[in-house]
């Protein structure tokens, strides 16, 4: 039987043309990811490496290390970032898109359908909500534990944490949040300058985040080996197109006259679906740390705007934790508890509209971007920032809106020995708070 050539090396098809049997074939892949991948952004990084790389050998290990560290790098939530890269790579910008819709389509449809199914029932003293708040208690003290291990490892980042999480408590107002990730981000510049250049590194990768470097393990840290084993320039057809330095170019200036362009063209028209636009581009524009990271982010905008309910909100994010897939698809869920399908589809699109550019302008550049030093440190402040500011948030809007009795603290607690101590999958998690949540509503 004939060796297959290197992953790096097979570049099927001509450049540019990406063909509908390749592009049907990334969706349902993707789309048997999307129903299968439980566990948060960790484990869906573990199955795409799963499914792209040993399975179907559309890239090798050091490629997909070296893609996880650039979309840990970026903010966004990362492991969707991952599969439309590997689509972009695979089919260019279609390809992209194919693997984006795949993987997003089954719990945008779950959380859109959960929303509109309970837009107009009570909420009021139903047991399963009291047991879904709980678990966002659970879920997001689990994602502050890992965080703050993984991105405050020393005495000065943890103390950049910690100053986020007071600034963000003791000033809740606009832009409050973007500002301690821009303090946060000079913070780093300033103070782990020497750190950066002494080589020092996250646990296990280069990146930003929890997870990257359980990914590259076996396959040495993203960015080592000989050049020829990082990203490829076209794994696919289309691949060359999606890796061009012009298309980088457009991305990112599209990328931020969005970014800064939307909020005054708001101010100028302020009709409701340009208000749900802006907030979700922006949401999906200033997330370090991925899905959990986007919860103070948005409870600001949407809730405050009284577009939806502190209570919706937060049923909604504990329901995420029992569907498949990224969740930024909370943004479906909050766009039909608005404004049913349609703005479910805007809110989804926009939320998740930064990755694409982000991605496209990135790619091109990580080799030269990731060996600066000043940008990882930079990032590093970043990243202690955003564990302060999701600590903050675990305070309030969370804590202060779920507990209210000892026993929904013994539950919140147990909840959180359950993921930390016993791996229980978020999903089962749900459910048994759920259950729990109407039995004591039960007992009164």
């Amino acid at each position: 039987m004939r060796e297959p050539a290197p992953v790096a090396d097979r570049v099927p098809q001509e450049p540019g043309s990406a063909s509908r049997g390749a592009l049907l074939e990334i969706f349902w892949v993707a789309l048997r990811l999307g129903l299968t991948s439980f566990g948060g952004p960790i484990a869906h990084l573990a199955y795409f490496q799963e499914e792209y790389v040993r399975r179907r050998r559309w890239l090798g290990d050091r490629a997909f290390a070296d893609i996880v560290a650039l979309c840990q790098f970026l903010p966004g939530p990362a492991s969707s970032q991952v599969g439309i890269a590997i689509g972009m790579m695979r089919a260019g910008v279609p390809g992209g898109v194919a693997a984006w819709l795949g993987f997003t389509l089954p719990s945008a449809l779950a959380m859109a359908l959960f929303a509109l199914y309970f837009r107009e029932q009570s909420l009021s003293g139903a047991g399963w909500l009291r047991g879904l708040l709980i678990v966002a208690v659970a879920v997001v003290a689990a994602a502050v534990w890992e965080m703050a291990v993984k991105l405050t490892p020393d005495r000065t980042r943890a103390s950049i944490a910690l100053a986020a999480a007071i600034v963000t408590l003791a000033a809740p107002w606009a832009g409050t949040q973007v500002a301690v990730i821009l303090l946060g981000g000079i913070s780093g510049w300033l103070l782990l300058r020497d750190a950066a250049a002494a080589g020092e590194r996250e646990p296990g990768a280069s990146g930003s985040a929890p997870g990257a470097g359980a990914l590259a393990a076996g396959a040495g840290a993203p960015g080592e080996g000989a050049p020829g084993e990082s990203i490829p320039a076209a794994a696919g057809p289309g691949g060359a197109l999606s890796l061009s330095r012009r298309g980088a170019r457009l991305a990112w200036a599209l990328f931020f006259a969005l970014l800064l362009g939307l909020p005054l063209v708001r101010k100028v028209y302020p009709a409701g679906w340009l208000a749900v636009l802006d907030t979700f581009y922006r949401a999906g524009s200033l997330v370090f740390g991925g899905g959990h990271v986007v919860l103070p982010l948005l409870a600001r905008e949407v809730v405050g705007a009284g577009w939806i309910t502190e209570e919706q909100f937060l049923a909604g994010y504990g329901a995420a934790q029992a569907v498949p897939g990224p969740l930024f698809t909370f943004a479906a869920y909050a766009g039909a508890a608005m404004q049913g399908w349609p703005f479910a589809a805007l809110a989804l699109i926009a939320v998740f509209a930064p990755s694409f550019l982000l991605v496209a302008g990135a790619l091109p550049y990580w080799e030269r971007i990731r060996r600066r030093k000043e940008v990882r440190a930079a990032l590093w402040g970043v990243n202690a920032a955003v564990v302060g500011i999701l600590l903050a948030a675990l305070y309030d809007p969370i804590f202060t809106k779920a507990i209210h009795t000892p026993a929904d603290f013994s539950l919140a607690l147990g909840g959180f020995g359950l993921l930390k101590l016993w791996r229980l999958p978020s999903w089962c998690l749900v459910l048994l708070m759920a259950a729990a949540g109407m039995a004591l509503q039960a007992l009164g």
